[in-house]
């Protein structure tokens, strides 16, 4: 595999795993234009294993905290995690119906939902939620008032990542905006909740990857390569993310997607990707 495409996929992984317009998608659409092969489930891993180092990185006393206090323990100075001792549990409750999903229809995730033109629809039609949520939510809400009821209805929207375009980020964000948490709750809320799934499908793709011979030595280099540039661009991703939403709105990256959808659903119309 040569390496500026390892280089390049990888910086797309790290950028669009965390900003809400679907890593899945982009992935997909840059080697189709690019003329590139489909770089294998080894390298799929490396990615996969680089954005969790990048979350589990940025967000490890957090994790820290709300797992000691899951357990009774007061750890940490974030006050919004001392108002809702509950966050843990209520993150397990959130990570349930994805987890569900994700291994029910974790095949036709990777074969019959890749067509580009579902990905553009997607696009478009998430980037319309978001612009929605953008509006009627009152954003007055933190993590530390985060209840059940949130948990579950977020939860259920990272489930609809499944399917290409729709964006874990952006559909979890969104789900929160709805549930009138305010922008960087939502975010923070969202990247809390992807970690132990982005963790899940990373142990499965490795078992597989396993299975089936383990990591062969001309790719030693483009999956420890592709874990360095995935993750170190995912943690510069996800500070400048928050910081950015602490006074802009997502009227950028509604407007990217729709962008970008109507041109994916045109080239595929114009030029079909192979086989």
């Amino acid at each position: 595999m040569p390496l500026i495409q390892v280089i390049v996929l990888a910086v797309i992984q790290g950028i669009t795993e965390f900003l809400p317009v679907s890593s899945t998608a982009h992935l997909i659409v840059a080697p189709w234009l690019l003329g590139w092969q489909d770089p294998g489930l080894t390298f799929d891993v490396a990615l996969h294993v680089g954005t969790l180092v990048a979350v589990a990185a940025y967000f490890f006393r957090t994790w820290l905290q709300i797992i000691l206090h899951g357990f009774g323990i007061q750890y940490g100075d974030d006050e919004t995690m001392r108002q809702n001792p509950r966050l843990l549990w209520l993150l397990v409750a959130g990570t349930i119906p994805a987890g569900i999903i994700g291994f029910l229809f974790e095949k036709q995730a990777e074969s019959t939902l890749r067509s580009p033109f579902l990905i553009g629809a997607m696009m478009i039609l998430i980037g319309a939620v978001m612009w929605i949520g953008e509006r009627v939510g009152s954003r007055q809400r933190d993590l530390g008032t985060i209840s059940v009821g949130d948990s579950l209805v977020i939860g259920a929207a990272q489930a609809l990542a499944v399917v290409p375009g729709v964006s874990r980020s952006g559909i979890t964000i969104t789900a929160g905006l709805f549930r009138n948490l305010d922008r960087v709750a939502a975010a923070r809320f969202s990247f809390l909740l992807a970690t132990p799934i982005i963790a899940g499908a990373a142990v499965k793709k490795l078992y597989d990857v396993l299975k089936h011979g383990g990591i062969s030595a001309e790719m030693h280099t483009p999956f420890a390569l592709g874990i360095v540039v995935s993750g170190l661009t995912g943690l510069a991703v996800i500070a400048f993310f928050l910081r950015f939403l602490q006074r802009r709105s997502l009227n950028f990256f509604i407007y990217y997607r729709i962008v970008f959808g109507i041109m994916v659903i045109a080239l595929a119309a114009s030029r079909p990707p192979a086989g």
